[in-house]
């Protein structure tokens, strides 16, 4: 029996034992080859085996670059699994994590492309821990994650073929979205090559004597309408389904949204939820200080990415209004316990709603808040630099390890 969407365990998955003798004709089948070979009786158990794939890391501050990889993960394999380091492991190897394992469980269960989750995952991945759960390989993005050691934790698995790589989500990262809120400035949403401290701090992030890494550092997300397509959900909603709508700005994307998201869910038997995402000078309005910090290309993606929305509007108006819920015929409207700003004439922009009698006040039960991250992110400012620093150096050694070997073997191809 499958476990349900996002389902939590730390046992080995039911049947056990190692995928790697079934790796082959599972491959097969995912080819076509398999399925040519079957018999016309239904074909044999294995072909019809599915193929299971594992992805473990720390999803600390889980974003789009996560969700993204999670996505592409999914897409080699019919179930996914994926493996949360514990915060001792985190702090051993890297460095303080931003949110306890506790919060980073959930985060990672709410992705809508991860079918179970294991917790306490080592953060060396091993040919054991693959077999535990009964998974053909793993998959990683194309950077590198290191031990306290500098050792590559994937190195047992690409040895013995069960690795997998994909694309690595250009313009997001961790480091990056800490160093957004260690600047407190509205550079990540406006013209990054002509902010002078946008471009000072990006820098320091590359202490190095030899240069930048890579993998770590900021850059600048560039959307396309292809990764929205591939993030949406593309389902409509269907007869007996109730449209639900909510509004925010859903800025890093965190456990608080979440919460209200799933209890928003659970307001209906089957809830179609559209989220409203506010443009960034509205978030800016209401919120002030440097927010939002994720501008609206990135926050879209992180709210696509959830298992409990349905759709998503981009840009949506402050005030919901008639026409907004006329046209996608919403039935209910939720609101967290957080406090509502007036529009900008004063009014309230749940005024409609609350005049049709279908607004409703929705406790989450979580008081996290985009502001209380970056509070623990000051707090532990200097934690966290040079988390980064030593992060970055240890990728550098990496790579001039590994330049060094490229020139070693062109120099015995030449004298051969």
């Amino acid at each position: 029996m499958m476990a349900a969407p996002g389902q939590v365990t730390e046992a080995a998955a039911a049947g056990g034992g190692s995928g790697r003798g079934v790796q082959d004709s599972s491959e097969m089948l995912r080819n076509g080859a398999a399925e040519a070979s079957a018999s016309p009786a239904g074909g044999s158990a294995a072909a019809h085996r599915p193929v299971r794939v594992w992805c473990d890391g720390c999803y600390d501050m889980v974003h789009y670059g996560h969700s993204n990889q999670l996505r592409q993960a999914r897409a080699m394999g019919d179930y996914l699994i994926v493996g949360v380091h514990t915060d001792e492991e985190i702090a051993k190897h890297k460095g303080p994590p931003v949110f306890t394992q506790v919060e980073r469980y959930k985060m990672v269960q709410a992705i809508k492309w991860v079918d179970e989750i294991a917790v306490q995952a080592p953060y060396v991945t091993t040919l054991e821990t693959l077999d535990k759960y009964n998974c053909d390989f793993c998959v990683h993005g194309n950077d590198i994650t290191l031990t306290v050691d500098g050792k590559d934790t994937y190195e047992e698995v690409k040895a013995a073929g069960r690795y997998r790589e994909c694309n690595r989500t250009q313009g997001v990262s961790t480091t990056d979205l800490v160093g957004r809120m260690l600047l407190m400035t509205k550079a990540h949403h406006s013209n990054i090559d002509e902010d002078l401290d946008y471009r000072k701090h990006k820098d320091n992030f590359g202490k190095g004597p030899k240069g930048h890494s890579p993998w770590t550092g900021v850059s600048q997300f560039l959307q396309t309408s292809q990764k929205i397509i591939q993030f949406a959900s593309g389902k409509e909603p269907q007869p007996g389904d109730t449209i639900i709508y909510v509004a925010g700005a859903f800025d890093l994307f965190h456990i608080g949204h979440v919460d209200f998201l799933e209890k928003v869910h659970l307001q209906a038997e089957r809830p179609y939820i559209i989220a409203g995402l506010h443009f960034d000078q509205e978030v800016n309005r209401y919120k002030g200080k440097n927010y939002p910090i994720m501008n609206i290309h990135e926050r879209t993606l992180s709210v696509l990415a959830c298992r409990y929305v349905s759709e998503v509007v981009i840009g949506a108006p402050y005030a919901v209004t008639a026409d907004l819920l006329d046209h996608f015929k919403v039935e209910l409207v939720c609101h967290g316990l957080t406090e509502v700003v007036p529009d900008k004439d004063g009014s309230d922009p749940y005024q409609e709603p609350k005049r049709r009698g279908i607004f409703r006040l929705v406790d989450s039960g979580s008081d996290l808040t985009t502001d209380l991250i970056v509070q623990r992110i000051i707090k532990n400012r200097l934690e966290f630099e040079a988390r980064n620093q030593k992060k970055e150096a240890k990728e550098l050694a990496v790579l001039e390890a590994m330049k060094k070997m490229e020139e070693e073997e062109h120099e015995r191809g030449l004298q051969s």
